[in-house]
């Protein structure tokens, strides 16, 4: 068991650098963010943990974490594992750290991050089967709650294009439940240049659209979904515009068998994943293939 953290005080210049992540121009000037509550702060002390244990080179991604006192008696494992990592623990009073987030309650935890996305050539380099390219993306829950389906479906990667979000919102850091720091995520990509790279390296890239021209049960029965697939999600307003949809090999839409007018973004993109993820999974989808060559070897 480690020692107890050391008190903050709230006018510290580690506090003052901690609040001020709230705001995009200063994450993105300091290639930091927030990670608010134990869930989002577990995973990425894990990440941090096992990247020194893997000696992988990428250096701790939790490097300070503030917790109050009934926080730390409530989760000694994080903190354990936080130091452990790399990580510098503070002990902050509740005012101190309501000072910081950004949500309602942060649950005594609030940790400060380095950016973990990676440039797209490196996930395109990795040959990634499932991919989710979040295009137009403006709302931080959704784009959180889409990269948390992606993770939860087994995609390789998400991207993130310069139409959508910053995935380093608060809000969509707490909305990935901690998949941010699971899976391998480009950011800032033009949407022409994503749709290029992925079908360059032999991946489908669909668009989904609730008036594509496709069905996606259609897509199952032909036998379609079991190749390594890119999905374009747009808007939850509006969808994708026309020209993002042109850079798609095919437009599919969701059936709606019942009288509901249409799905909502996250609701969508977990149906579209989850068809994809079935199927490469299936005999002759790609990840069983991959599989039959590596039992193989």
């Amino acid at each position: 068991m480690g020692t107890t953290p050391d008190p903050i005080s709230p006018r510290s210049a580690r506090v003052a650098a901690a609040r001020r992540l709230v705001r995009r121009n200063f994450r993105a000037k300091d290639r930091r963010f927030l990670a608010e509550g134990p869930q989002a702060v577990r995973e990425a002390a894990a990440r941090s943990a096992a990247s020194g244990e893997r000696g992988s080179g990428e250096g701790p991604v939790l490097l300070e974490l503030f917790a109050t006192a009934e926080a730390a008696e409530r989760h000694p494992e994080i903190l354990e594992q936080a130091r452990a990592g790399g990580a510098r623990v503070h002990l902050a009073e509740g005012p101190t750290l309501d000072g910081i987030a950004q949500t309602v309650s942060p649950q005594g935890l609030i940790g400060v991050c380095r950016f973990v996305d990676r440039p797209l050539d490196e996930l395109i380099a990795a040959r990634p089967r499932l991919v989710a390219v979040l295009a137009h993306v403006r709302d931080p829950g959704n784009a959180g709650t889409v990269l948390r389906c992606a993770d939860a479906a087994g995609a390789d990667a998400v991207v993130l294009t310069d139409a959508s979000v910053d995935v380093y919102n608060p809000k969509a850091v707490r909305a990935s439940a901690g998949s941010l720091f699971h899976l391998p995520v480009a950011v800032g990509v033009p949407a022409a240049t994503a749709a290029e790279e992925l079908r360059g390296a032999g991946v489908r890239v669909l668009a989904a659209d609730g008036t594509g021209e496709r069905d996606l049960d259609g897509e199952l029965d032909a036998g379609t979904m079991g190749r390594p697939t890119a999905w374009f999600f747009g808007n939850e307003a509006w969808g994708l515009p026309e020209e993002t949809r042109a850079l798609a090999d095919a437009a599919v839409r969701v059936p709606i068998h019942g009288r509901a007018e249409s799905l909502n973004l996250a609701t969508a993109a977990a149906v579209c994943l989850y068809a994809s993820a079935r199927a490469q999974r299936s005999p002759g989808g790609c990840r069983a293939g991959t599989q039959h060559e590596e039992a193989r070897a």
